[in-house]
């Protein structure tokens, strides 16, 4: 590694994951912390304080997003912003999300520990419920921040307990004004944990995301004819069951030609009446298929429509949604590249097929995301885990790329 490069405190960074993961520990060392509930709060108040310990001013929106920023010479230019998310999953990992809130924490403390006089201000944000494990959907805040969702709406999210996304963020002592939402940035970096096992497989370091990866989603409606198991012969049955069982198969035999990226699971099945004496007379179940290129999306919605029109029994296929392809500004996804390069650190450009707050803030601001490897590729699991060296790496990534942005790279040398 280069040795004139200003790197992060390693030890503190590994104190501070600690500390936050101790906000909803669970047995198996993960971390079920839900958006705005008592164990979200008290990171949130962990977060705030540890800010506030650099001198820095913490400020929260109407969505209970929370900012911090360390002011540069240019007072008025819109400052680069670092963040993502401190919510988890139910029994999820203790890195997914909350590495990119800690690893920005540690950026503003290696500026004001280093006395570094920016250009640009630096900033930290921790966007609201981003994993919508309590409130639906997902990517909530930063969703109204980009005008992708209505705010009224989402205020009207309840949990499983029927608590309003409104009435939890009241309570929590976060909501704050409008005014403070972020609106303009000269950049947004979001460091995340891959979350797949790519990185780790191909001996890479750093990932440089390029985009979050389009999405299509269809509901496949197979209808039979229900009747008597043990009377009904085989060959004057109409088993939607069967009937489906076939189209899979054709799914895959179909979909696995048209490129190696592709991605395609068959997530949700139900049958009717799912009873063992019952021939099925129903069968629902949705095919997802995730990749960058539109061109290949379109093939599979071909594909999709092939396969039920041919189908033994009627067959119907919804589309219930969709996104397009988010591609992150290139300009920034090169200067993480050339961070990592810079450090030292084995680097390659990536997609994302998870969804992030960044695919949001992209819309709004120049973005880009810097991603670190999943160890077996889990997350979303207790079993999640990067190792802290490549959590450091990672924020090393972050500090460069972001120093870069708000000053004179010269300054940064040590």
């Amino acid at each position: 590694m280069n040795t004139n490069k200003l790197t992060v405190n390693h030890e503190r960074l590994k104190q501070t994951l600690q500390a936050f993961a101790a906000f909803g520990a669970t047995g198996n060392n993960g971390v079920t912390r839900l958006a705005l509930s008592e164990e979200d709060k008290q990171a949130r108040a962990y977060l705030r304080q540890q800010c506030e310990a650099l001198g820095l001013v913490v400020t929260t929106d109407d969505l209970g997003n929370m900012y911090s920023v360390i002011p540069g010479k240019q007072r008025d230019d819109p400052p680069v912003y670092l963040g993502s998310h401190l919510d988890t999953v139910k029994k999820g990992g203790r890195f997914d999300g909350v590495l990119g809130v800690a690893g920005a924490l540690e950026v503003l403390r290696t500026v004001v520990e280093h006395k570094l006089e920016l250009n640009v201000p630096l900033g930290l944000i921790n966007f609201t419920n981003e994993e919508g494990a309590r409130f639906e959907p997902s990517m909530m805040a930063s969703g109204i921040l980009a005008g992708k969702f209505s705010k009224d709406a989402m205020m009207q999210s309840t949990d499983q307990d029927g608590v309003s996304f409104g009435e939890a963020l009241a309570a929590s002592g976060f909501a704050g004004s409008v005014h403070h939402r972020l609106t303009d940035a000269s950049a947004f970096l979001e460091l995340h944990i891959e979350q797949g096992p790519v990185l780790e497989a191909e001996k890479q370091t750093i990932g440089a995301v390029e985009c979050v990866v389009g999405m299509v989603c269809y509901e496949i409606e197979i209808c039979g004819k229900s009747n008597h198991a043990g009377t009904t012969p085989q060959r004057m049955r109409h088993d939607a069951l069967t009937a489906a069982n076939a189209c899979m198969t054709a799914f895959h035999e179909k979909l696995a030609p048209l490129d190696d990226t592709l991605v395609y699971t068959i997530g949700r099945f139900n049958v009717f009446p799912n009873i063992h004496t019952v021939i099925p007379g129903r069968a629902v179940f949705t095919l997802e298929a995730r990749h960058q290129d539109e061109a290949v999306l379109a093939a599979v919605e071909t594909v999709i429509q092939e396969v039920a029109g041919a189908c033994s029994l009627p067959c119907q296929a919804t589309k219930r949604w969709s996104r397009e392809t988010v591609w992150f500004n290139n300009s920034l996804v090169a200067q993480v590249e050339e961070s990592a390069k810079a450090l030292g650190y084995p680097c390659k450009r990536m997609v994302s097929g998870a969804g992030h707050d960044a695919q949001f803030i992209s819309s709004l601001v120049p973005t880009a995301m810097i991603f670190v490897p999943s160890r077996g590729g889990i997350s979303h699991a207790e079993e999640e885990w990067t190792s802290w060296e490549d959590c450091e790496k990672g924020v090393n990534v972050l500090l460069e790329t972001a120093l870069k942005r708000t000053m004179h790279e010269e300054a940064i040398k040590q």
